[in-house]
């Protein structure tokens, strides 16, 4: 059994909390530049430039990239041979919000999602926990903007639909969202499981590294899908031209033979996601 300071764990997350929200990815940020090279339309260029020089400036003076500095989700992997003594939900849910406090990050979530009758909060993040084996704690945290939150869908398809079905729903999807949730945008793609963890899925794998190949078959879908998606013409901040979509990044989970659930969850260029490893 290894202990875990629970101070450690509350620096670790504050200080991720303040990275991931004023640094963006670089393999994010590689992607922009690359869809500046490839891009011809002079007003999808000018968006382009203004998103990476934003994300520069941000980073130079640690500021937040974005106004939206997202609902904090994490995805926790704690080791089963850790001891802490304390609930790490509860840690790391106090760590972040305190991290947004001093770090100057909007604070966004509304205590009441009815009656809206609070002022905004710091807290609670949504953890998602898995146990794993070993004795190290790893810790991601995704801020996710609801801008883009927003355009995020699923559906049940029958167990006999095609690929072609599932790829049809997916750019429908992009195409329904249009412009409004700040494109060039990320996708994550989650297939199978329930319905509601085919949507875990989908958020989870924006957290892959979009410059890294999947297995042959998955990156032959994502191939697939991101000409599609870049042929909506949609462009940079919905000005139209040839880069829609900088990357796509597809889960998958054994499902029940009766059913097929396809997730897509999208997120604006400014993509904000980290881990740390204790």
């Amino acid at each position: 059994m290894r202990k875990v300071s629970v101070k450690i764990i509350e620096d670790k997350v504050k200080s991720l909390s303040i990275k991931v929200n004023t640094h963006l990815r670089p393999d994010v940020l590689s992607a922009l530049k690359k869809a500046l090279r490839l891009e011809t339309k002079t007003l999808a260029r000018k968006a382009l430039n203004a998103i990476i020089k934003n994300a520069e400036i941000a980073q130079e003076k640690s500021i937040a990239i974005c106004q939206d500095t997202g609902l904090p989700v994490v995805f926790l992997e704690l080791g089963a041979e850790v001891y802490i003594g304390q609930n790490i939900t509860e840690i790391i849910i106090n760590s972040v919000a305190q991290a947004y406090r001093q770090g100057c990050l909007r604070a966004s979530l509304q205590r009441d999602p009815i009656l809206r009758q609070y002022k905004p909060e710091y807290k609670p993040a949504i953890v998602h926990t898995d146990i794993v084996n070993g004795g190290k704690i790893k810790i991601s945290l995704l801020p996710k903007g609801f801008g883009s939150e927003n355009k995020a869908q699923v559906k049940m398809f029958n167990p006999t639909s095609s690929w072609d079905e599932i790829s049809d729903f997916i750019v429908q999807s992009v195409a329904l969202a249009g412009a409004s949730a700040c494109p060039p945008y990320i996708i994550g793609i989650g297939i199978g499981g329930t319905q509601d963890f085919a949507c875990l899925l989908a958020k989870k794998a924006l957290l892959l590294p979009i410059d890294k190949k999947s297995n042959a078959k998955i990156a032959a879908m994502e191939t697939n899908l991101l000409q599609r998606i870049n042929k909506l013409k949609i462009g940079a901040m919905g000005l139209g031209g040839k880069i829609t979509c900088l990357g796509i990044k597809i889960l998958t989970h054994p499902t029940h033979i009766a059913g097929l659930p396809a997730a897509v969850n999208i997120s604006c260029h400014a993509l904000r996601s980290g881990s740390v490893v204790i």
